[in-house]
């Protein structure tokens, strides 16, 4: 855990823009790949996190593909009705507007709820002490200017996220898992989060008003409707049917590995592969896999991809699926 006094870099700040949203806002993010705490976050990211993503794995939604296996067991239940709404949202600023010293204490309440001792001999005590130097101690460079982060967690040390999500465990078990009926669907991913609603769409505003009121540094935007997209997938009611195909992000560039790089050759076929999967799993219908085959023949050909390449590879996945 001692960090290597040859290589030991002070964390600095950058910022990547969103250019999915409104207004393009930045985010902010901490280099932290050789600054001091960056080996006791790697260390505590490594014990926990699986621990973590066991426990939690009920309330989890891994990818789009998850997703949509959840939303065909509900259908199979006879949830889905025509008057079904979707609602997803997210949490403004997870990692940067954690609350310290609240984290720190819910990361040990977590241990005790499980009832885990320690881990690997280690125990709460020293864990947290462990925590509070990666979250406290965060010392970076902006301008040549020194700071120290007071609020969250550094958006790029690798035990943010998982502190993040071991928050967002204690928020979701005592605010909307006690109020969402046991029959809905609830999953998140990180900060995004799905649920499904059989009530009217102004009692779920009022679920989520009183949502945006259980902790001051919790705020969420989210959007209601039939139809909505979450990660890749957008899902959909059509009457009490089920439909969803593939989501792109209206802002994302078709970018992939290009085909003048010098990537081994099978890493181009991969590439293919993994996009043909994801059309046929995510396409409820004919017409949304064409449409999404049409989207994928148009990003290999974007970035370099030979027409016979792309039609070879083509007849060899379905030759063999």
């Amino acid at each position: 855990m001692w960090p290597n006094l040859k290589t030991c870099k002070l964390a600095y700040m950058y910022f990547n823009p969103k250019t999915h949203k409104d207004g393009t806002p930045f985010r902010p993010i901490m280099n932290t790949i050789d600054s001091p705490t960056t080996n006791i976050s790697r260390l505590l990211d490594q014990l926990i996190r699986p621990i973590f993503n066991q426990k939690v794995s009920h309330t989890t939604i891994v990818d789009g593909w998850h997703l949509i296996k959840r939303l065909r067991q509900y259908v199979n239940d006879g949830h889905l009705k025509s008057t079904t709404l979707f609602c997803t949202f997210d949490i403004n600023n997870l990692y940067t507007m954690l609350p310290q010293q609240q984290s720190l204490d819910i990361l040990v309440e977590f241990f005790q709820t499980f009832q885990i001792s320690n881990i690997h001999s280690i125990d709460h005590q020293t864990i947290r002490e462990l925590a509070r130097i990666v979250i406290e101690e965060n010392v970076f460079v902006y301008r040549n200017k020194y700071y120290q982060q007071i609020i969250g967690g550094a958006m790029g040390s690798p035990f943010t996220l998982t502190l993040a999500n071991i928050f967002m465990w204690k928020w979701e078990k005592e605010s909307i898992c006690k109020m969402l009926p046991s029959t809905e669907i609830y999953g998140r991913y990180i900060d995004d989060i799905f649920i499904t609603w059989n009530d009217s769409q102004e009692k779920l505003e009022a679920l989520l008003k009183k949502l945006n009121s259980y902790h001051p540094n919790i705020k969420l935007e989210y959007k209601i409707g039939t139809s909505l997209p979450f990660l890749d997938v957008t899902v959909s009611n059509n009457n009490g049917n089920l439909s969803t195909s593939v989501y792109h992000k209206p802002a994302a560039e078709p970018y992939v590995v290009p085909f003048t790089s010098d990537h081994p050759r099978h890493i181009f076929r991969n590439i293919i592969r993994a996009a043909k999967i994801r059309a046929i799993r995510y396409s409820s219908t004919f017409e949304a896999f064409n449409t999404e085959r049409r989207n994928i023949r148009f990003m290999l050909l974007y970035n370099g991809y030979p027409t016979r390449y792309i039609d070879k590879e083509f007849r060899k996945f379905f030759g063999s699926t």
